[in-house]
């Protein structure tokens, strides 16, 4: 045997005995984690839904690793700054991230200087709900359906005003979707926070909105706004009486919010796994199923391949969105 071909074996081998070595670390790593409380970093202050998502699954997460799961509150540019936190946190399994579409699929087209990218900088670990949003008319517009609505806005070009909580914001694309799809012109009034809009829209500033579930059935059951439709392609448990906007006259329409729950680029895959089953688990129980249907939102889940499928398309759509509305980056 030539001093090459004893290099090249002796180079073989050391190969070997390193990926060896890098299998055998990982599954005592898998057996091993957790040592110490996991913090999942909610991008948004506490109260809003995804401080509610993590905090409903959180707890029952935390039974499945045996380890408590700590929720740290980030909020800040919409999502982004708790995202930013999450991408840069050591790649070890105590830090996952409160995955939303805001941060994660609309963001990226507004603010060109993020400090992540999305699908180099997250290992995705699985979807958790997805959830529509209700539109809402003041009390002073005279319409009963989505149809009503639309022909009002054509007879009156630019007269409805409709508010958000603010520009690229999933409401202000989701009204933004359907004025595209149905042809009318619309004034968008963005304020600070979804808040705002609903209180304007009480007063009668405004002339609609698309509010979350809880939001909305709450003045709707009151009596000071009514409710027309929800965003999503299928009807919400909350309100099953409300048609979809594609029943009311706008076929194809689709619109939801999403959660879900991702960890930093290079995270042991063992470790993605056993938080995968984890949540999927914590998924399952009636409690947290019940919380969700009180938020409005259903319940998903799925192998974190698929959910990396899922992240890439919704960055797709909503590029295209952005570049048809015309957001103008930050």
């Amino acid at each position: 045997m030539t001093e090459r071909t004893l290099r090249g074996a002796a180079a073989a081998t050391a190969v070997l005995l390193l990926g060896g070595g890098s299998i055998a670390h990982h599954c005592a790593l898998a057996q091993t984690w957790p040592t110490k409380p996991v913090r999942w970093i909610a991008p948004y202050p506490p109260g809003g839904s995804s401080d509610l998502v993590a905090r409903a699954v959180g707890t029952r997460l935390a039974e499945q690793l045996g380890q408590p799961v700590l929720i740290d509150n980030r909020p800040g540019v919409g999502g982004s700054l708790g995202s930013e936190i999450a991408a840069r946190s050591a790649a070890d399994g105590y830090t996952l991230l409160l995955a939303n579409v805001a941060p994660l699929s609309i963001n990226p087209h507004i603010y060109p200087k993020l400090g992540y990218d999305v699908l180099r900088d997250f290992e995705p670990v699985t979807l958790l709900a997805t959830g529509p949003t209700i539109l809402v008319v003041g009390p002073s517009l005279q319409v009963k359906s989505v149809a009503e609505l639309i022909a009002l806005a054509r007879a009156k070009p630019g007269a409805l005003k409709y508010g958000t909580g603010g520009s690229g914001t999933p409401a202000h694309l989701t009204t933004e979707l359907m004025r595209l799809m149905t042809g009318v012109e619309l004034l968008h009034v963005p304020y600070k926070g979804t808040g705002q809009s609903v209180n304007d829209l009480l007063g009668g500033q405004i002339d609609f909105v698309f509010a979350s579930p809880p939001v909305a059935a709450a003045h709707v059951k009151s009596g000071r706004l009514r409710a027309l439709a929800v965003s999503s392609a299928k009807r919400t448990p909350l309100a099953p009486e409300l048609p979809t906007i594609a029943e009311g006259g706008v076929p194809g329409f689709d619109m939801v919010t999403w959660w879900g729950a991702v960890v930093p680029a290079r995270t042991a895959a063992p470790i993605v796994e056993r938080l995968n089953a984890g949540l999927r688990k914590s998924l399952e129980f009636a409690d947290t199923q019940e919380r969700f249907v009180a938020l409005g939102i259903d319940a998903q889940s799925s192998t974190p391949s698929a959910f990396r499928t899922f992240m890439a398309a919704e960055l797709a759509r909503y590029a295209k969105l952005a570049k048809q509305v015309g957001l103008k980056s930050e």
